[in-house]
């Protein structure tokens, strides 16, 4: 990071009281997939039942992140009424599309034949993945909603709203899951309903808070440029091309497992393994929004607050993987036992090097935004991207038997290729006139 004079000196604990309720709502966010996973491991066939949850949810993610996206294009562009009425008019552009990919996915011939071939399925298991996606494809609608009024309430640091909207689609979420537990898990269906209710909650909460803050907004900011959706494409499509890339590194991965000695295996593995690296990470998922709101105001504190949290994850997971604790979370809380328990274990080990590099890549992407150089983000990906098809090719190449590791490695090595070239291009590439400001 650069070493510009700070305009106001922060507080580490102002910092701290923004982050705290964004991490928080992040790691709740993860507890939900935990449940999720817990909950399909009671099915008669945990195995076939998560996989089949694991390959729908990967294509959701593929549909879902264009509007994941408007929660960092709201929080920077938005900051009148009229902004965000453009802000709303590029949403929903972003929600039709992903309801017509959903549509098409589900019940026509050429959803099959995608799901079928991107991920090598046997005829008899492209059913039960597209008749859970049938249920997941309305989640990325609401992920949507949630996210846009996420980025209202960001901006207006009321952070402490993304908690509670967490809080309580986990309860509901937690409840449905219980319901499922009693009457039987027949199938990742199940799983599917689960996330979209506990979606639904939370895109209302969102919606309630979010909705009262545009109301108290001027109707024209002073000195604010943002007038239509045009203006919003211009940031909001570099993030988009950029992300677009990213999205096929789970699909490629869940497509190369399937390639292994134990495909069954190795995909319900590093799905357990990866939700609970992800729990590790969540927390720390929004340094770039720290380094959004305040790297112009003091980048010293910025530092020093990341610099303080950075190492968290990787401490954490030594901890989940070689001690006790780990296999007594996956036996007696998640209800993994025997084989996949084994693996799923394995697995998480593969993860070090990505828990280490994901808080510090994060803060990096945070100064691509404050600098106004979200092009570099495509660069990165692609990077990333081509790094870890390079690492499934060949460990599933030259050691199939690794099973679940291989999925963790190639998204490891990933990863640090993506980070570096953040790094190198934030050393050497200048900052552009159109940085964003920070406020005080």
């Amino acid at each position: 990071m650069s070493s510009e004079q700070p305009e106001h000196s922060v507080s580490l604990a102002r910092i701290g009281a923004f982050f705290l309720p964004l991490g928080i709502s992040a790691s709740l966010v993860t507890i939900s997939h935990v449940i999720i996973n817990s909950t399909l491991t009671r099915s008669a066939d945990p195995e076939r039942v998560i996989a089949s949850y694991a390959i729908a949810m990967s294509m959701l993610m593929l549909v879902e992140r264009p509007a994941v996206l408007l929660r960092q294009t709201c929080s920077a562009l938005v900051r009148d009424k009229i902004s965000f009425q453009a802000m709303l008019r590029v949403a929903q552009i972003v929600f039709a599309s992903s309801l017509a990919l959903g549509l098409i996915i589900c019940y026509t011939p050429a959803g099959a034949w995608a799901v079928r071939n991107a991920f090598g399925l046997e005829e008899s298991r492209v059913a039960a993945v597209i008749d859970v996606y049938k249920v997941l494809m309305f989640v990325s609608l609401f992920s949507g909603i949630r996210c846009l009024y996420h980025g209202v309430i960001i901006y207006h640091l009321r952070t402490k709203w993304l908690t509670i909207g967490m809080a309580i689609r986990l309860a509901g979420m937690y409840v449905l899951s219980l319901y499922f537990i009693q009457t039987g898990v027949t199938s990742g269906r199940d799983g599917a309903v689960i996330f979209l209710c506990g979606m639904m909650i939370e895109a209302l909460v969102s919606f309630l808070e979010g909705r009262a803050l545009v109301r108290k907004m001027p109707v024209k900011a002073e000195q604010h440029q943002i007038e239509n959706k045009r203006q919003v494409f211009s940031f909001f499509r570099p993030l988009l091309l950029s992300t677009l890339v990213t999205l096929w590194i789970l699909p490629a991965i869940n497509a190369m497992l399937g390639k292994t000695w134990e495909a069954e295996l190795s995909i319900a593995a590093f799905a357990i393994a990866a939700s609970l690296v992800s729990l590790l990470i969540s927390f720390f998922s929004y340094f770039h929004q720290i380094v959004l709101n305040f790297y112009r105001i003091d980048p010293a504190a910025v530092r020093k607050f990341t610099l303080m949290l950075g190492f968290v994850p990787a401490i954490l997971l030594f901890i989940l993987a070689y001690t006790p604790a780990g296999v007594y979370i996956l036996e007696h809380i998640m209800g993994v036992q025997g084989r996949l328990q084994a693996e799923s274990l394995r697995t998480l080990k593969a993860f070090a090097l990505l828990t280490i590099l994901m808080p510090w890549l994060d803060a990096l992407n945070g100064l691509v935004l404050v600098r106004g150089q979200t092009k570099l983000m495509l660069g990165s990906q692609i990077a990333n991207l081509s790094f870890t098809l390079l690492t499934l090719i060949s460990l599933v190449w030259l050691a199939p038997h690794m099973n679940g590791t291989i999925g963790a490695w190639a998204q490891s090595i990933g990863m640090l290729a993506e980070f570096s070239f953040i790094a190198l291009a934030l050393r050497y590439i200048k900052p552009m006139d159109t940085a964003l400001p920070g406020k005080v």
